[in-house]
């Protein structure tokens, strides 16, 4: 969920940190007013790169050996525990496998976030092709080259079928360039806890019908979320979903995350 963050962080740079452990990713805190400023300046988080996009500024921090993403003063994500984002891309296949059986599906994920989903993609020999959409420029540069989130997709990237497209998702979804078996949204808290206003057309009638339509009939999607939506799964029918259903993921504080799941009809 997201964290409002303390004003005036230094934009200290320091060195890219290694490679997180193969545990890590985001763990969403639960929101909460800093009252008291952190502990001493060795344990206070760092300014790695600080960016103003079309859509506000995006920040990069250190705090310890977690990477963490910062979006208009909201936490979004770090990587500190990857579990939720990894399963969102291994239950969409596994409800695919329940369908008829699809030689090489596409997947496409909207959001790269910290690279958790992508890098789980990657690591499924089962997916011919993986296409990842993000609509930050600097998102994608800290995972290029030596960046300080590349040491958790660069294998991925290397890989033939996945491909990262800098675009906004709801236009790449009204494009409609192809189709694919399972579209994972990773954009936001949830459906009714977006980054910004903008990502609110994704969950609107319009929004649920082009994720429909990009789709191949037994397609399934698969939205991650801070917290469970009745409203949001019953948009999901009305926009012609079948089997609507929302799977918990327990995490180390809090309420669990969960994973809403809908199907094309085929």
């Amino acid at each position: 969920m997201p964290t409002d963050v303390p004003a005036g962080e230094p934009a200290t740079t320091e060195p890219a940190p290694g490679p997180a452990s193969a545990d890590t990713s985001r763990q969403p805190s639960p929101p909460r007013a800093h009252s008291a400023p952190y502990g001493p300046p060795e344990d206070r988080p760092v300014v790695l790169d600080r960016r103003d996009g079309p859509y506000g500024e995006v920040v990069l921090r250190r705090h310890g050996d977690v990477l963490q993403i910062i979006a208009n003063g909201t936490f979004l994500m770090d990587t500190s525990d990857g579990r939720s984002e990894r399963l969102l891309v291994r239950a969409a296949l596994d409800e695919l496998r329940r369908g008829p059986h699809r030689a090489a599906p596409r997947l496409l994920i909207g959001g790269l976030g910290v690279g958790f989903s992508l890098a789980q993609a990657a690591d499924e020999p089962e997916w011919g092709g993986v296409t990842v959409v993000e609509r930050e420029e600097a998102v994608i540069a800290w995972h290029r080259d030596d960046g300080p989130l590349s040491p958790l997709t660069a294998a991925a990237q290397r890989d033939p079928r996945t491909h990262i497209e800098h675009a906004d998702l709801a236009e790449y979804l009204r494009r409609g360039d192809g189709l694919f078996d399972a579209l994972c949204l990773d954009v936001d808290n949830g459906p009714e806890w977006t980054v910004t206003e903008e990502n609110g057309s994704l969950y609107s009638p319009a929004g649920l019908a082009a994720c429909r339509d990009r789709l191949a009939p037994g397609g399934v999607l698969a939205v991650w979320s801070a917290q469970s939506s009745p409203t949001f799964r019953e948009a999901l029918r009305n926009a012609g979903f079948h089997r609507v259903r929302t799977d918990e993921i327990p995490v180390v504080r809090g309420v669990p995350d969960v994973v809403h799941f809908a199907t094309k009809p085929a």
